[in-house]
This record gives structure tokens, C-alpha cells and sequence, in this order.
């Protein structure tokens, strides 16, 4: 039986959830939610269909010493929701820079998840980022306003490969002073 790595990540409380580094445990709920292609086109990374073992091996990433990026699930079960209701991260870009990711799972789209998550984030600012930049698609109107609601400047137009859609998707990138 493989165990739970202990991470070097704290746990960030939120009003509704905590923010907790991800746990094998974790696997079929992340497979469950990325698994639907309305949550993966909106991603850059997540595939669709997801291949066997890529949540498993994403979980791994998360929970090595040597990772590039941090991630909380977006956990409820304190408050009686959903162990994952969503996860977010920060990769590390650069000295004191992140770049923030995240995502909701659907049945929780609309809830004020997100903007939560990102807010209990920049106030614990874990990784001591003195700037955190973001970029979403352009057609995911609702991320945008995650990010202006939590205090990102626009900074321009771009576009990322987005590997569920297999293209290239128009972005708007994003950026937040924090020091």
C-alpha cells in the first residue's frame, strides 16, 4: 500500500473550505471532474480523454520534492461539501514569481469558488511571490472576472496550446503586484 507523501505546503483556510496540499486519496474525484470535457477545454493541460495514469502521475508531481508547482484542492468536507470541489496552484516562473492556475469542478461553476480560492491564496502567499501572473481563454469570461475581482492588472492578449482542444486558444494574460 503506497502512503500519502507529507508535503512542505500549509494548509490556507478559506470561508467555506481549506486549501490543503493533494492526497492519493484525491485521485478519483480529480479523475471524475477533469474527465469532463466542458472542465478540460478550459484548461491548458488537462487532456480529454484523460489518458490512464495521468491523474495518478499529476498527484505524484504535486507531492515531490522537486516540483516546479504547488497545489491545494479546494477541500469542503470540514463544512459538509466535497472533499475536491476544484484545485489551484502556483508554478514557480522566475525569483518571486508565480504563475496561478486553477479549476472549479463544474457542479460547483457559479458558486464564488474560484474567486475564493484565489483570494485565501494572495493573502497567504505561500511561496512569497512578489508578482503572481495569470493567463485564461479568452472564451472562459468567468475566470477573467476571477482574476480582475481579485485584484490582476490586463496585461495583454496571447494564446497557449490547449491540449484537451489540441490548438492554439486566444488568452488574456494577467498580472498582480504583490510587493
Amino acid at each position: 500500500m503506497k502512503h500519502d507523501m507529507i508535503v512542505n505546503q500549509p494548509v490556507i483556510e478559506a470561508e467555506r473550505f481549506v486549501l490543503r496540499p493533494l492526497r492519493r486519496s484525491d485521485l478519483g474525484l480529480i479523475e471524475m471532474y477533469a474527465g469532463q470535457e466542458e472542465l478540460a477545454r478550459m484548461t491548458s493541460s488537462v487532456p480529454h480523454p484523460l489518458p490512464p495514469g495521468s491523474v495518478e502521475a499529476y498527484i505524484a508531481r504535486a507531492q515531490s520534492d522537486e516540483r516546479v508547482e504547488d497545489v491545494w484542492a479546494m477541500d469542503g468536507s470540514a463544512a459538509g461539501g466535497a472533499e475536491v470541489m476544484g484545485v489551484i496552484g502556483l508554478k514557480r516562473v522566475d525569483l518571486n514569481q508565480t504563475e496561478i492556475g486553477y479549476w472549479v469542478a463544474p457542479a460547483f461553476w457559479n458558486t464564488g469558488l474560484a474567486s475564493e480560492a484565489v483570494s485565501a491564496l494572495i493573502a497567504a502567499n505561500p511561496l512569497m511571490s512578489d508578482t503572481i501572473f495569470a493567463a485564461v481563454f479568452q472564451d472562459n469570461p468567468a475566470s477573467a472576472r476571477v482574476l480582475t475581482n481579485g485584484g490582476f492588472q490586463y496585461l495583454g492578449d496571447a494564446e497557449s496550446f490547449s491540449v484537451a482542444r489540441n490548438a492554439a486558444v486566444p488568452t488574456w494574460t494577467y498580472s498582480l503586484k504583490l510587493s
